[in-house]
């Protein structure tokens, strides 16, 4: 039988023993130098196989965003022909509808050791630097500038495909070259199988029914039987008295915005509401101190703030609001470095892209004008009663004045422990109105009850004794004492006239 011993020959040996080497060289200081020799070869082959590989996905993306750029311009190519076209506008367009979304505008990480010395810079870089490159080519003032500009696009597309192919020959090349000689790297496991023998599996219980519950911020309030939640439209429940601990809980905040997120700008966008319409260098320094600002839910809460101006009777904050949004989203949709560059643009005197901005704001700021005088009108055609019934604590006699006591925390005797039972069943907004002691405040949290809850929590405030009507001190050396005495002693006389009358018209 003939063996082919041919597959052999591609293993790669550094520490033959069999080698013959000059007696005046010593053989393990010429193998060491061999094994260092092949490693440092294969690790810059394998090294520039990365670089390679990594440069072809970078060129892939430049290429797709020049084919959409030569769309872009082919596609309005007879507004590039009318008389008043500006060509510096024209390219802003172009390059504005093929930025694309600001995610895809950053190239992927290179692999570990490949381009280590210089930060790749985005797509929207490279594309802004060869629409540069191009408009220099052609000059200041080309006889046909739409040619030109288009010439050259097509010239640097042209550049980057044979640049693609002289970067996959040398790729073909390195990795042909890898593939001749087997190295340990090229060890892998072709086929394994194992088997495990499982013991049968025993019959499982029944699963026990589980019973559905509900986890709520104040399981205290489950247990309230008296003040329970009514099922009207309307004031239905106390908890919209409860209105600070949503501001001041964070988890009640989270809880929230599961349920419904509220669109409304953050107070980083209020402030950026704030700059005058047209002071772009306080703008720029704004959002470089405050990169946060640019996101896109900063856009969408300026944009209703400006609507909800509009409704308020504030034109000139809302068309500001206006256009401080769509400014971040110009700056958004160039991608990083959008910002630099629209500030750029928009700061150079006489450019044609202020113009373009200016008219996107004010057609946006005349949606929202129209919208809202709709809106006004139809509000003015179907009116609604907006009044509800509320229950509020007054003082009735003259002269006194209702004051809140509030139990003690640790009460010791029977009847303040009683109370203090009570005012731990209130929501806590209502409590903490109530240890405030002002009855304003305490007014306000039953203003926002529907009336039977409110009613039965002032009938529970009687209850527990945290309520009672003082006699006020008046003053007599003063005018408004005299004042007010001589108020009280004409009802005072009055109403003994009234029983007097009443007394004879019942007599025979």
């Amino acid at each position: 039988m003939v063996v082919n011993y041919s597959k052999w020959d591609a293993l790669e040996l550094s520490d033959d023993s069999d080698i013959e080497v000059h007696p005046n060289v010593d053989k393990r200081s010429f193998i060491r130098a061999k094994q260092n020799q092949i490693h440092q070869q294969r690790y810059e082959r394998r090294h520039q196989i990365e670089t390679l590989k990594y440069e072809r996905i970078i060129n892939d993306g430049l290429l797709q965003r020049i084919d959409k750029l030569l769309a872009s311009l082919r596609e309005h190519a007879q507004q590039a022909n009318g008389p008043n076209q500006n060509p510096d506008e024209f390219m802003m367009h172009a390059l504005m509808e093929c930025a694309g979304d600001g995610a895809d505008d950053v190239p992927p990480k290179p692999p570990q050791g490949v381009h280590t010395q210089t930060e790749q810079p985005r797509y929207s870089v490279m594309m802004a630097s060869l629409v540069d490159q191009v408009k220099k080519d052609a000059g200041d003032k080309p006889q046909d500038w739409f040619q030109s500009y288009l010439t050259g696009v097509e010239a640097h597309k042209a550049q980057v495909e044979n640049l693609q192919e002289d970067l996959h020959r040398k790729l073909a090349e390195l990795e042909k070259e890898e593939s001749k000689k087997i190295t340990s790297d090229s060890i892998h496991t072709g086929f394994s199988v194992s088997s495990v023998s499982k013991e049968k599996e025993k019959s499982k219980p029944a699963a026990k029914p589980t019973a559905e519950t509900v986890e709520v911020l104040n399981p205290g309030a489950l247990k309230r039987d008296s003040l329970k939640r009514l099922g009207s439209a309307g004031q239905s429940s106390g908890a919209e008295a409860d209105v600070e601990d949503e501001v001041k809980d964070p988890s009640r905040i989270r809880e929230e915005e599961d349920h419904e997120e509220h669109i409304e700008p953050s107070a980083l966008g209020k402030a950026f509401a704030k700059i005058k319409m047209g002071d772009y260098k306080k703008c720029l320094q704004f959002i470089s101190e405050n990169r946060d600002v640019v996101k896109e839910r900063e856009t969408d809460g300026l944009l209703v703030e400006g609507f909800n101006a509009q409704m308020d009777g504030k034109p000139e904050y809302a068309k500001n609001c206006v256009h401080q949004a769509l400014l971040l989203q110009y700056c958004r949709s160039l991608g990083r470095d959008g910002v630099g560059l629209f500030f750029k643009r928009i700061t150079t005197p006489g450019h044609q892209a202020q113009k373009v901005f200016l008219d996107d704001v004010n057609d946006t700021y005349n949606r929202i004008r129209t919208r809202t005088a709709e809106l006004a009108k139809e509000r003015a055609s179907n009116p609604k009663e907006t009044e509800t019934e509320q229950i509020q604590l007054h003082a009735v006699d003259p002269g006194t004045s209702i004051h809140i006591n509030i139990p003690a925390v640790s009460p010791t005797e029977e009847i303040e422990v009683k109370a203090r039972k009570i005012f731990d069943t209130f929501p806590p907004g209502l409590q903490r109105a109530l240890e405030s002691g002002v009855l304003d405040k305490v007014n306000e949290v039953l203003g926002k009850m529907s009336v039977e809850e409110a009613e039965e929590v002032v009938e529970k405030l009687g209850e527990g004794g945290m309520l009672s009507v003082e006699e006020g001190v008046i003053d007599g050396t003063t005018e408004e004492g005299r004042e007010k005495l001589k108020g009280l002693e004409e009802k005072a006389r009055q109403e003994k006239l009234a029983e007097e009358d009443s007394v004879r018209e019942g007599s025979p």
